[in-house]
């Protein structure tokens, strides 16, 4: 292919698309807004499926170098009620389908892949154009223009690819994540990171839930999660160091003090966290030389556990459309052929499981769930 390919985001998306296209000898070039690999922490856990994170694994001739990342023992999986009664309770599967590993590892797995100079820092997106005589350009933030014959965006949830092929924003879900964390070691916690189990705990109600996961390291990372109008997202503030964690802690009046330790001893810059998605189902008319991968073409709630593994799934599969086909455009149609189906069963699991998980018949519905699987 004597094309140039501009791939905007090095998230897992980005990132595979270009390493599967760089192992057939086609280049690419990744523009990143962030200054460096190590500018930003990259979050906890990952379970990468055998269907599709490890498909896209294996395309990137990966696969042997991510089981030497695999995080063994930290799939156990617990469901409690507000006082801490355990409904459900798996223990961790050495042979899981699923292996658990750290997502900044595997990112760094993935940039590692790469030939030198394939990811271009600190170029963030200000804005991108088609060419009346074809191809885009590519606007920065800093630093000059750039043209290129193919864009695929796999710059997240605030995609400034994305308006070249729909105009879809994502929208609230309705459900928003303050992070938690409390160090390996604290005396006071000891009780409550007992009542964890090996892995993630999920305590739930209606509306609300506090989950945290046992790291290797004895370090407990996690969420609160809350189902809060917008309104109410505007009015907290957590800079205020005594009003914005009390204010948090008051929503869990009521439940046992093991659980609630996780967010009044939290050590976690609260964050907040809003959970948006694309409408399930998004589709877009083929624009020439333009596509999306990861989610960019298709947010959607963490509740399928589907986010990175779709988005290296996509990044696989539109390399390998664009090397087996010798016009581009019969390679977008084929990719977006695929991409709209299985992004379309992703998203509604994932709406209908954040209905099971902090709906009116949580803690039971979350139990029932993992109970089925």
């Amino acid at each position: 292919m004597r094309k140039t390919i501009a791939i905007v985001g090095a998230g897992p998306g980005g990132l595979t698309l270009a390493r599967v296209l760089q192992t057939h000898g086609v280049a690419a070039t990744i523009y990143e807004s962030e200054a460096s690999a190590t500018t930003r922490a990259q979050g906890g856990l990952l379970d990468i499926h055998e269907e599709t994170g490890q498909v896209a694994l294996r395309a990137a001739g990966l696969y042997d170098a991510f089981r030497t990342l695999v995080r063994p023992g930290e799939d156990a999986k617990r469901v409690v009620d507000r006082h801490g009664t355990i409904l459900f309770d798996r223990p961790a599967d050495p042979a899981s389908a699923r292996p658990e590993v750290d997502r900044g590892e595997l990112r760094r797995l993935l940039i590692d892949s790469l030939a030198p100079g394939t990811i271009k820092w600190g170029h963030k997106l200000a804005s991108v154009r088609h060419r009346g005589e074809g191809g885009y350009e590519l606007a920065f933030a800093e630093g000059p223009t750039t043209r290129a014959d193919l864009v695929i965006g796999a710059d997240g949830a605030w995609s400034k690819v994305r308006p070249l092929l729909t105009p879809a924003e994502p929208d609230y879900t309705g459900t928003c994540f303050i992070e938690i964390a409390l160090a390996p070691g604290g005396r006071e916690s000891r009780a409550s990171v007992a009542a964890i189990g090996g892995g993630t705990l999920m305590a739930v109600a209606p509306g609300k839930g506090i989950i945290a996961h046992r790291c290797a390291d004895g370090q407990v990372r996690g969420y609160v999660a809350l189902n809060k109008p917008e309104e109410w997202l505007r009015s907290i503030d957590f800079g205020d160091p005594s009003a914005g964690p009390r204010r948090l802690a008051d929503e869990f009046a009521g439940w046992s003090p093991l659980l609630t330790a996780f967010v009044t001893r939290s050590d976690a810059e609260p964050l907040l966290r809003p959970i948006h998605a694309l409408p399930v189902g998004l589709r877009w008319d083929r624009v020439p030389g333009a596509t999306l991968v990861g989610d960019a073409a298709h947010l959607m709630s963490p509740f399928a556990g589907e986010g990175a593994n779709l988005a290296m799934y996509d990044g696989a599969d539109l390399a390998g459309k664009l090397v087996e086909e010798p016009d581009v455009e019969a390679a977008l149609t084929a990719y977006e052929e695929r991409l709209f189906p299985r992004s379309r069963d992703a998203a509604d699991r994932s709406a209908k499981n954040l209905e099971v998980f902090f709906g009116q018949e949580a803690p039971q519905s979350v139990a029932a769930l993992f109970d089925r699987s």
